[in-house]
């Protein structure tokens, strides 16, 4: 068996032998998908897929893609399931696979098509049970969904049908074949399936796999099978998936005041260069400004990580001052993740929260761990103003 540690060369020698097999099995009118049915080869499997929620559904016609581990030049990283648009009405999305293939791991992209291929029988959730696809199906043009496995709560959905799944594979094994695999073959209807006429991932689909690339917080070496990022509502919505995890955060005490205020301020600055560069291309980002706006995310990304692990906590007490502090930054993180507070604005808020904490402390460290009468009357004061700004900038 290949080690994770092989050479480049090795890999790529058996990318190429792997890619020489695929052009000769697969039928010239399936020519285009050969193209993305070119995976890297490893000698260890991927890890367990991690358990995550399904993001709300943006809106009709949207069809749910997986997560999966991809490997990368620092090996497994996780590509977060996400909402995407098809590209073209009547086709379904075939999930990516990890498979043992006599020597090594190989990695089988997924594709679109009219019909559900052979997916490992991996159980990826949400209607990708192992086999086929119990998420929804075409009807006269129109995607229509299955609630029993999709989340489209608080959304404007009509084409909705209530069907149970039973799955029979509810493990978390994230390969088929080889040392603990999935034990699952291709039926005769899968392999019709994947000899039809494909499409290739979208260009969506692409940039989200580099973007996630780049971000160490989704490597498996980093995460150890949790990664930051488990899944998103939209390709590119990583903006509202970083304030879910600085909301995250701060509710559970893991982000002080100031290191919330100044990754707030990274978004707030992100955002803004995003705002700037569609004004000046007509609504649109440019290839390059995307890869910046990924690469400055992606940094951002590892800051939070950071600032969530490194040992600062933010412990408000059980006093009526601290019972305040808790309660204001739960309203911050909860504007946060609702929606309500954009970044620039819960910067501000944190900033507030900051100062008056600092005053606190300078007054506590005067009177022996104490504050006065009159002390604590003027914090009462300065958390109105603070809860008056926090309900302002949630409601406006």
């Amino acid at each position: 068996m290949f080690q994770k540690t092989m050479g480049l060369k090795t890999i790529r020698v058996m990318v190429l032998a792997a890619a020489t097999a695929a052009v000769v099995a697969v039928p010239a009118a399936s020519f285009a998908s050969v193209n993305i049915a070119i995976g890297v080869s490893v000698g260890t499997p991927p890890p367990a897929l991690p358990v995550y929620a399904q993001p709300v559904i943006p809106g009709p016609g949207y069809i749910w893609t997986p997560g999966y581990w991809a490997w990368g030049p620092a090996g497994y990283y996780w590509v977060p399931g996400v909402w995407v648009m098809p590209p073209q009405v009547g086709v379904l999305w075939t999930p990516g696979y990890w498979g043992w293939g006599g020597s090594a791991y190989i990695f089988h992209p997924g594709y679109w098509g009219p019909h559900i291929g052979f997916y490992g029988g991996v159980n990826y959730g949400y209607g990708y049970g192992g086999v086929g696809y119990e998420g929804g199906y075409w009807n006269h043009g129109v995607f229509a969904y299955n609630r029993s496995v999709n989340n489209i709560t608080n959304v404007h959905v009509t084409n909705v049908y209530n069907r149970t799944v039973v799955v029979n594979n509810v493990n978390r094994v994230s390969y088929n074949g080889g040392n603990g695999g999935v034990q699952v073959r291709a039926s005769a209807s899968e392999q019709a399936a994947y000899n039809e006429h494909h499409f290739q991932p979208t260009s969506n689909q692409i940039s989200h796999e580099q973007a996630m690339r780049n971000d160490r917080g989704q490597l498996a070496s980093v995460n150890h099978g949790r990664p930051q990022t488990m899944a998103m509502s939209t390709v590119g919505a990583r903006r509202d998936n970083q304030q879910d995890r600085i909301a995250n955060g701060v509710s559970l005490g893991q982000l002080t005041p100031h290191e919330t205020q100044h990754l707030e301020n990274r978004e707030s600055n992100i955002n803004q260069q995003v705002h700037t560069d569609r004004q000046a291309n007509g609504g649109t980002l440019t290839p390059q400004e995307r890869q910046q706006v990924n690469r400055e995310q992606s940094r951002t990304s590892q800051q939070i990580y950071n600032q969530k692990h490194d040992g600062q906590t933010y412990q408000t007490g059980s006093s009526e001052v601290g019972q305040r502090q808790a309660n204001q930054q739960q309203r911050i993180a909860n504007g946060v993740s609702s929606g309500q507070m954009n970044a620039n604005e819960a910067a501000r808020a944190e900033n507030h929260q900051a100062q008056i904490n600092q005053q606190v402390h300078a007054d506590r460290q005067a009177n022996d761990g104490h504050l006065n009468q009159q002390e604590r009357a003027q914090v009462n004061h300065e958390q109105n103003h603070a809860s008056k700004q926090i309900h302002n900038e949630k409601h406006n």
